[in-house]
C-alpha cells in the first residue's frame, strides 16, 4: 500500500464516520437544534442522494481526468465545506445542506481506489483489495460510535466538526500530491454508460445491489439511535456502545467474506447465502423488537457481519466488465448501492413519521423492520437469476 492508497483509505475513514455518526449526534442534535429522528433521517437520506447522484460524473471523471483530480477536488469542496456548514447550524435545515455537501465530497473515494485496483492490479486480487479497503474504511464506522459520544459530551459537537473540516481539507491536498493516475494505454477504448447499462447479466445485480446496503446503512448511519433511545430508553453512552458493537461486525464482515469466493468457486452462493443470514436477523429483530436491548444490539451486529456483502458484490460485478468500463462500470453500481440507502432513508422517514406515537414504541422500528425484509427478499429472488463468475486464481 503506497501513500495515496492510504490516503484515500483514510478518506474513505471520513465517508464511513460522516454516514454513520448523526445516529450517535440525535441526542446532542435533538436538545441544540431541536433536529427529531424525522430531520436526521432526512439529512441522511440527502447524503446519500447527493452521494448517488455524484457517481455519473465520477465514473465519467475517472475515465477522463483520472482518480486523483477527481477525489481530491470533491473531498476539500464537498467534506470539508460541508462539515464546516454543520458546524455552524442552527437549525434542522442546515444539517440537511451541510450532509448533501458532505455526500458530494465523499462520493469519489471508494471508486477511486477500486479504479486503481482494477486497473494497476490483477483481476485475482481485486475482490482482495475491495474487501481490505471496505474494512479499513468501516473502522470510520468505530470512530462514529463510542467515541463520538465521548467527544460531543467533552469538547461539544461544533467542536468536533470544525476538526473534521481540517482534517478533510488535510486530506484532500495530501491526496492531490500522493495518488498517482494509472497508467492507461494510447489505444483504448473509450466507453459510456449505456454501453455498461448493455451488459444484460448486470441487471440481476442491480436489485441486489440496491437493497443490500440500504438496511445496513440505514440501521447503522441513524435508526439504530432512535430505536434504542425509544424502545428501551438507552442513554447517549448505551447507544454509542451499541454502535461500536456494530462497527465492529462491519469491519470483520468485509474481511470474512473476501476468501470466501476462491474457497467455494463462487461469487454468486457466497453472496446469497450472507445475504440470508441477514435477512434472518432483520426478521429475528421484529419478532424480538421489545423483548431485550442485548437480543437487540446482538441482532443489529449479525445485520452488521451478515450484511457486509458489499465488495463481494462490487467484485461480481466488476467481473463482468471489460476494461474500458471498468470507471464507468464500478460507479454504476455504486450508484445502485448508496441511492438504496438515500431512497430507504425518506422512506422509513416517513414510516415512521405515519407511526410515532404508537401504543407501542416498538411499531414504527418494526415497519421499518419489515420495509427492508420485503426489499430484501425481491432483491435476492432476482439475484438467483444472476449469472455465476468463478473467482480468478491468485
Amino acid at each position: 500500500m503506497n501513500t495515496g492508497i492510504a490516503l484515500l483509505a483514510f478518506a474513505y475513514v471520513l465517508s464511513q464516520f460522516f454516514r454513520a455518526f448523526l445516529a450517535v449526534l440525535s441526542p446532542f442534535l435533538a436538545t441544540d437544534i431541536g433536529a427529531g429522528a424525522e430531520d436526521l433521517a432526512f439529512a441522511s437520506g440527502l447524503w446519500f442522494i447527493t452521494f448517488s447522484i455524484m457517481q455519473l460524473p465520477i465514473g465519467w471523471a475517472l475515465d477522463s481526468i483520472g482518480p486523483r483530480r477527481t477525489a481530491a477536488t470533491l473531498l476539500l469542496i464537498g467534506g470539508a465545506g460541508g462539515a464546516a456548514v454543520f458546524a455552524v447550524a442552527s437549525a434542522p435545515v442546515h444539517v440537511a445542506i451541510a450532509m448533501a455537501l458532505i455526500g458530494v465530497g465523499c462520493a469519489p473515494v471508494l471508486m477511486a481506489s477500486y479504479y486503481i485496483f482494477a486497473l494497476d492490479h490483477p483481476p485475482a486480487r481485486f475482490a482482495f483489495l475491495a474487501a481490505v479497503m471496505v474494512g479499513v474504511g468501516t473502522l470510520g464506522n468505530i470512530v462514529a460510535s463510542y467515541p463520538t459520544t465521548l467527544a460531543a459530551e467533552t469538547m461539544g459537537w461544533r467542536a468536533a466538526l470544525w476538526g473534521l473540516c481540517a482534517l478533510s481539507a488535510a486530506t484532500a491536498a495530501g491526496i492531490w500530491f500522493a495518488v498517482r493516475d494509472p497508467v492507461k494505454e494510447p489505444t483504448e477504448q473509450k466507453g459510456s454508460f449505456a454501453e455498461v447499462l448493455r451488459i444484460r447479466a448486470l441487471w440481476f445485480i442491480f436489485p441486489l445491489m440496491l437493497v443490500s446496503y440500504a438496511e445496513l446503512g440505514a440501521l447503522r448511519g441513524l435508526w439504530i439511535g432512535p430505536y434504542l433511545t425509544e424502545v428501551f430508553n438507552a442513554s447517549p453512552r448505551l447507544i454509542g456502545q451499541a454502535t461500536l458493537a456494530m462497527g465492529i461486525t462491519m469491519v470483520i464482515g468485509p474481511m470474512a467474506y473476501s476468501p470466501l469466493d476462491r474457497m467455494f468457486g463462487t461469487r454468486k452462493w457466497v453472496i446469497f447465502v450472507g445475504s440470508i443470514g441477514m435477512l434472518l436477523a432483520t426478521i429475528g429483530m421484529i419478532l424480538l423488537g421489545e423483548s431485550s436491548v442485548i437480543w437487540v444490539v446482538v441482532l443489529m451486529c449479525a445485520i452488521g457481519f451478515f450484511g457486509s456483502t458489499y465488495p463481494a458484490i462490487m467484485s461480481h460485478g466488476r467481473s463482468l466488465l471489460p476494461r474500458h468500463l471498468v470507471g464507468r462500470g464500478v460507479t454504476l453500481l455504486n450508484l445502485c448501492s448508496i441511492g438504496g440507502v438515500g431512497i430507504a432513508q425518506f422512506v422509513t422517514g416517513r414510516i415512521y413519521a405515519s407511526t410515532a406515537g404508537s401504543k407501542f414504541a416498538s411499531i414504527p422500528f418494526s415497519l421499518i423492520l419489515m420495509f427492508f425484509a420485503a426489499a430484501l427478499t425481491v432483491g435476492l429472488v432476482i439475484y438467483l437469476f444472476s449469472t455465476d463468475t468463478k473467482p480468478d486464481k491468485a
